[in-house]
């Protein structure tokens, strides 16, 4: 620690601490300019200058160390013009053009002027105007109003790991630019916008929409991914007009693409904004009654389990909850599912038997402070970006070492210490081979597994018929790549393991998901202030439908159906006590003539799941298809009763996240035309169902959640579950077939879309505008093909035809496409049970 006087008070710091945070921590406030908490300090605006008894020059605050013993000032007549000249000299070469300037209103150096009484130039330059870069998407650069702060520089390099702009030239030359002058290409995450304190970086989609005292500030949560980032959403007449997020929130202010610009999908022109009955536009009441009169006829005919539903980790708790209320006791069916049965259900099922989690067993944040991290079967730069900047944070700022097992080099790569390359479908094999490497190597955490673990001898019996050789021929993996990998994860204090779609969704979920809890177990990843279990996933509340009861095998809060007279009573109706049917139960229900309702909300499955083609010709079979949407996807063109509904800014509620966080959501818009919040158009499909006149709002939902769902409630954290003892090891086969060759098509996210949410968003198509199929070099020049020219992909679920981008990124023999575009539908080749099939390829 180190004692030092700053403004005659008396202080004492952890040695390291720069003179800036010591005066925070006294509440004394030092102007700056280019300082960002953040990141590292550049001390390149020279206005945080203090004056150190002894040293004759001022010193920089925000990167000069304390110093046992030493007397700060930060305020006297002196130090108030030294800044107030410095000011005027980065006036010198500004343009003041503050009337046309986007930044005007919300300008550090406007403010910086104001607080310095800046208020006269006496200084002049000849200006050379330097060439506004027009050229990059969804950002505009002006670098005459750059006052080379680094602030953009040094979030792309530290926070993003981006790399994408710099200091280039040199002198009064010096400019932040792309390293080769060509047009921005990166994650357009605009998170250098978000820092830049002039007008220099500006988001084009916001440029001249209008000052920022205009618009009404909403803050809200990110409606995206699982990680669960908290923004703020700025309105005006009745559009979202664009989306920030403050350092102080839990995210540090870092967003992604989807987070900062995903937002113009709530303005897209193809919005549905009236009912429709059998594809003729209608009135709600018309709708309504087409949809109960349906319904009841079905179920007076059939029976209630001729009806079946699909929610959405699109729409809130509240939301989901009405879902399952409406068809466990309005309709009388518990045949419910949703996405989550393509691989996170499973998983979840697995960890909740093994371990006792829902989710991950701490929140997203101990991952930074972790001494090793495990990316298995996740492309975090996709599935949840802002969980991938911790990673980040952990491996740069704090030494962690990072085992990354991915088939593809995703951008985690570049971190990595150890990449593990294997072929999909062989998860188990790694895995088994890592365990058994950790414990002959004496990496496991004893201790842990002494107080914890009850089988251990039973594991490592278990792992004697393991060969890591087999396993490496299996995998494509080498043998001295696997120890690597758990010399590197062996032994360290803290381990966080982060798994995801390409792990979850690649067949035999359960047995891979124990397996890989094992090995979190055998490191000693649970129960500590750092690291952790993650499952990762790409799409908001996916916690959330399951935790609402969402799933035909159990009811909200996942007590089975045999606690069923606990919810007749708070309902005041009969609650059907079996199982139903699950997401494929369903679907074949549907070709069997079995089922002749199905309720779809907020999913469109014809794209987003496997087999579409398959579904999508289901759906021709039904007798009464209800869609309730924001947008007129593929399965909308089916309905029979259509009800245009409310995306995220549009209405009232909450998420969970992946790692418990339950976060309220705020309205900021209204939905357009006569489109309705989801919870308001099932409350009164509920009430007309049943004969019910009960109002509804959020906040009251969540209190009838809260009193049936231990741990609910608005801005809580769901209570971490952290086993003490005694937790038993799966045990199980570890030997998986290779991928099917010679070409194997992997489908999965990519950064610049969530879902196919982010194909309605004109700002997101502008980065990204269609789907393409990643072949390596070598495969490119077998089948004659270049960047660019259309591949034809088949499998026994149809054919599908994209460009192709010839990319290092791929194995030889591996393909990847991404899933989120409707014209290319790549999940029509899949089969239920995979995120990958063998696949034929040849020239489009």
């Amino acid at each position: 620690m180190v004692s030092l006087t700053i403004d005659g008070k008396d202080i004492t710091v952890a040695k390291g601490a720069t003179i800036l945070e010591a005066a925070e921590l006294l509440g004394i406030t030092i102007p700056t300019l280019c300082w960002l908490k953040k990141v590292s300090p550049t001390g390149a605006c020279r206005v945080c200058a203090v004056e150190v008894e002894g040293v004759d020059r001022p010193m920089t605050a925000c990167n000069t160390p304390v110093k046992d013993g030493i007397a700060v000032t930060t305020q006297s007549e002196k130090l108030s013009r030294i800044r107030q000249k410095i000011v005027e000299l980065l006036l010198v070469n500004h343009p003041l053009d503050c009337p046309v300037c986007d930044a005007g209103g919300e300008c550090d150096l406007q403010n910086s002027c104001y607080g310095l009484g800046a208020s006269r130039q006496e200084y002049g330059a000849v200006l050379e105007r330097r060439q506004i870069r027009y050229d990059w998407p969804l950002i505009e650069s002006d670098p005459n109003r750059c006052i080379l702060c680094e602030k953009c520089v040094k979030v792309d390099h530290e926070v993003v790991g981006c790399d994408a702009i710099a200091v280039v030239d040199r002198g009064e030359a010096t400019v932040i630019d792309t390293v080769d002058g060509k047009p921005l290409n990166c994650e357009f995450c605009g998170n250098c916008v978000g820092v830049c304190p002039t007008g220099t970086l500006i988001s084009k989609p916001f440029k001249f929409r209008g000052r920022p005292w205009a618009f009404t500030v909403t803050k809200s949560v990110c409606a995206f991914c699982a990680a669960g980032c908290q923004i703020e959403y700025h309105t005006r007449n009745g559009r979202v007009e664009r989306v920030t997020s403050d350092d102080g929130n839990y995210n540090s202010g870092n967003l992604c693409i989807n987070g900062r610009f995903g937002y113009s999908y709530a303005n897209s022109a193809d919005r549905l904004t009236a009912p429709m009955v059998r594809g003729a536009s209608s009135d709600w009441n018309a709708a309504m009654g087409a949809a109960v009169t349906g319904l009841k006829e079905i179920v007076a005919k059939y029976g209630a389990g001729a009806v079946a539903g699909l929610g959405s980790p699109r729409v809130t708790n509240e939301e989901n909850y009405l879902f399952q209320k409406l068809f466990r006791a309005g309709i009388g069916s518990s045949n419910i599912d949703s996405e989550a049965r393509l691989g996170f259900a499973q998983a979840q099922t697995a960890l909740r038997e093994m371990l006792g989690l829902t989710g991950a067993n701490a929140t997203i944040d101990a991952i930074d402070q972790a001494a090793a991290v495990l990316v298995f079967g996740c492309d975090l730069n996709a599935e949840a970006t802002g969980m991938e900047y911790r990673v980040i944070k952990a491996v740069t700022k704090n030494d962690a070492k990072l085992v990354l097992a991915n088939p593809r080099g995703v951008k985690l790569k570049k971190f990595a210490n150890s990449h593990l390359a294997y072929r999909p479908g062989s998860e188990l094999a790694v895995i088994a081979a890592l365990i058994k490497l950790v414990l002959e190597e004496g990496g496991e955490d004893a201790d842990f597994i002494a107080r914890r673990v009850t089988n251990i001898a039973e594991l490592k019996a278990s792992l004697s018929s393991v060969s890591v050789a087999a396993a490496a021929a299996a995998s494509g993996v080498s043998e001295a790549d696997l120890r690597e990998a758990a010399k590197l994860l062996g032994g360290k204090k803290s381990v966080a393991v982060i798994f995801g779609a390409d792990l979850m969704r690649s067949g035999g979920t359960g047995e891979k998901v124990r397996a890989l809890a094992n090995l979190a177990l055998v490191l000693g990843a649970l129960g500590k202030d750092a690291g952790g279990l993650f499952p990762v996933y790409e799409k908001t509340n996916i916690r959330g439908v399951l935790d609402m009861g969402v799933a035909p095998d159990h009811l909200p809060g996942y007590r089975g159906t045999a606690a069923a007279s606990a919810f007749e009573k708070a309902w005041g109706r009969p609650v059907v006590a079996e199982a139903g049917k699950d997401l494929w139960q369903i679907v074949e229900g549907v070709e069997q003539g079995t089922i002749k309702a199905l309720y779809l909300l907020g999913c469109d499955p014809t794209v987003s799941f496997p087999e579409g083609g398959r579904i999508r010709a289901a759906l021709e079979k039904l007798e009464l298809l209800i869609v309730q949407d924001p947008f007129p996807g593929e399965a909308a063109k089916c309905a029979h009763v259509l009800f245009p509904s409310s995306v995220a800014a549009e209405k009232n509620g909450t998420f969970t996240t992946i790692d418990g966080r339950i976060q309220a959501l705020a309205k900021a818009v209204n939905p357009p035309g006569d489109a309705r919040e989801d919870w308001d158009i099932l409350t009164e499909l509920y009430n007309r169902l049943t004969g019910a006149a009960r109002p509804a709002t959020p906040a009251a939902i969540m209190a009838e959640i809260a009193a049936l769902v231990p741990g609910y409630g608005a801005d809580v954290t769901l209570p971490a579950v952290v086993p003490t003892g005694p937790v038993t090891l799966a045990i199980g086969g570890t030997v998986a077939a290779a991928a099917p060759q010679p070409y194997t098509l992997l489908a999965g996210a990519i950064l610049y879309h969530s879902g196919s949410t982010t194909t309605w968003s004109a700002n997101n198509l502008e980065v990204a505008p269609e789907g393409y199929v990643e072949i390596h070099p070598a495969d490119a020049a077998k089948l004659g093909v270049s960047d660019g020219a259309p591949l034809k992909l088949s499998s026994a679920g149809g054919s599908v035809t994209g460009k192709a981008r010839v990319s290092n990124r791929v194995q030889p023999g591996l393909l990847f496409a991404p899933y989120h575009f409707r014209s290319l539908n790549v999940n029509t080749l899949l089969s239920r049970g995979a995120n990958w099939a063998g696949v034929s390829v040849e020239k489009g």
